[in-house]
């Protein structure tokens, strides 16, 4: 099973890419370790930041993500993205994805507001961008036969022959078989990590799989203490993170703390409010929390009428009326939680890692795009941008002459471990990074909870090799765990999302913290 690229994810970077590839002639394998619909772009609400009205430009979005980047983005990949995402546009209405529109607005479209943009420019379609998006490649994938799609697949490891990657070994959950698929490029793109922490707006999918094959094979993994926390996750106890888009606080919505006084506290923190960058107000929820002794805060959108609140956010105004709340007569009760990382495989404006044929966009690389914290809605801007970008690295590039591809089989034992004592580590290194590594930390709860880690993992290295999948993510997730840790370690000030009680101010001399192989 040869091909010449093989795809690991099937969120936005994935699909697009994909597509691109088969466009482009290439024989490609996109691959799934759950189905192509459970992805964390699926779940996103927000939209696509991309300048459209007359009184905004590129220039005033580059500025803004610079700003929320806390002086960690590589300014010239900014430009670079940022000036693609007209095109990002046009490429996804090309695919027939709708979004919203406003017969009043000189643009023709609804455009958000979200925190830290200056300017309306998200395009969004109502609150279930990501749904929308997702639904429509997919469809347009299974146009191309040049497409092999693997659903359920989980990818063990990447192939590496003498510093280049050649494929990659995956397990057929279904078969319970494990293979090896060569391919003359490997792109990865697996999302996130949020599964590691005990409060996610994540699928269970997010496990960093990406980063942690990656990190094995020798890749260089940049910033990866940089965790955004989205500030406002619905408060609904023992249930998992539910989004509330920062397209509410973009209409009005306010914060305010639940007592008699309604006190709007965000005036206490940033003259932007509600819209301030993520990392802050995140942090300004935390600590009302903390000093008051709260679970939760409100976020009121009740100004808005019930008319306008069902049409823009029916997701959220249903999700809401099912724990009995009426979000267009009651405030909401909201938590951060664990969102997006901003750091990740780094990697070249081409997409490009230090390991030959290995590509890496979306969430699991780092291009400097985010730097400390990553401006709303450049997410889903970036997969679209960055897969251009591998498109033509890969069509430029030559592939040495007469290249053999070695199948070497993975070892591997099917043990059958105890599904419920994975779950009890599970749970325990999620409430371990939510308690020491999370909005704000400590050099000693960092230190505590980077020796429970590798007490855990000693305890498990008789489940390494294995063909259950539960294993293999918590392999991943542990591995992910430690490299959060380490860079949270390395980076003695507090930046953007990293926030160190022993280090509460800027140390400029410090730029970005990087981990490979050789470090551990």
């Amino acid at each position: 099973m040869k091909f010449d690229a093989i795809v690991i994810g099937a969120g936005l970077s994935g699909l697009s890419c994909a597509i691109k590839l088969a466009e482009n002639n290439k024989k490609v394998a996109i691959i799934s370790k759950s189905t192509m619909n459970e992805s964390n772009s699926v779940y996103a609400q927000g939209g696509i930041a991309s300048v459209k009205d007359d009184d905004d430009n590129l220039r005033y979005h580059i500025n803004d993500t610079i700003d929320a980047g806390a002086g960690l983005c590589n300014e010239s990949n900014v430009e670079q993205i940022i000036n693609g995402s007209n095109n990002a546009i046009q490429w996804l209405l090309s695919q027939n994805v709708e979004f919203s529109k406003d017969s009043e607005s000189p643009t023709g479209y609804h455009l958000n507001k979200e925190g830290g943009h200056s300017h309306r420019r998200i395009f969004h379609y109502k609150d279930k961008t990501g749904f929308e998006i997702i639904t429509k490649l997919i469809i347009k994938l299974k146009e191309y036969p040049n497409i092999t799609v693997l659903e359920k697949h989980f990818v063990i490891d990447l192939k590496i022959n003498n510093g280049i990657c050649t494929g990659i070994h995956l397990l057929c959950s279904e078969e319970n078989k494990i293979k090896t698929l060569i391919g003359d490029n490997v792109v990865l793109a697996t999302g996130g990590i949020g599964q590691v922490y005990l409060h996610t707006t994540n699928p269970n999918v997010a496990t960093g799989d990406g980063i942690s094959m990656a990190y094995r094979a020798g890749a260089n993994i940049t910033n990866m203490e940089f965790i955004q926390f989205h500030p406002t996750s619905l408060y609904n106890p023992n249930k998992p993170a539910f989004l509330i888009s920062e397209a509410l606080r973009g209409e009005g919505g306010i914060l305010y703390t639940p007592n008699n006084s309604k006190y709007r506290f965000m005036q206490d923190y940033d003259h932007r409010l509600e819209l301030a960058p993520r990392d802050i107000v995140s942090r300004a929820i935390d600590k009302e929390m903390k000093k008051n002794n709260l679970n939760f805060v409100y976020l009121d959108i009740t100004h808005k009428s019930r008319s306008f609140i069902e049409n823009h956010f029916p997701k959220i105004y249903s999700q809401c009326l099912s724990i009995g709340i009426d979000i267009s007569t009651d405030p909401i009760p909201v938590v951060p939680a664990a969102h997006y990382s901003c750091g990740g495989i780094c990697t070249n404006i081409n997409g490009e890692t230090n390991i030959s044929n290995l590509y890496a966009i979306g969430e699991c690389a780092y291009t400097g795009l985010n730097g400390a914290n990553r401006l709303a809605s450049n997410s889903l801007l970036e997969c679209i941008v960055m897969s251009d970008m591998v498109i033509k690295s890969i069509s430029n590039k030559e592939l040495p002459k007469n290249q053999k591809n070695t199948i070497h089989k993975y070892q591997s034992y099917n043990i059958n471990n105890e599904d419920s004592q994975l779950d009890t580590v599970k749970i325990q290194l999620k409430q371990l990074m939510w308690e020491n590594v999370g909005i704000v930390r400590t050099n000693e709860g960092l230190n505590i909870s980077l020796e429970k880690i590798k007490k855990i993992k000693t305890q498990l290295l008789s489940y390494k090799l294995s063909t259950n999948i539960k294993v293999l993510e918590l392999n991943n997730l542990l591995l992910v765990a430690e490299i959060v840790i380490k860079s949270a370690l390395l980076r003695k000030e507090s930046r953007g999302l990293h926030y160190s009680l022993d280090y509460p101010s800027l140390d400029n001399s410090l730029y970005n913290t990087t981990l490979n192989i050789k470090d551990s």
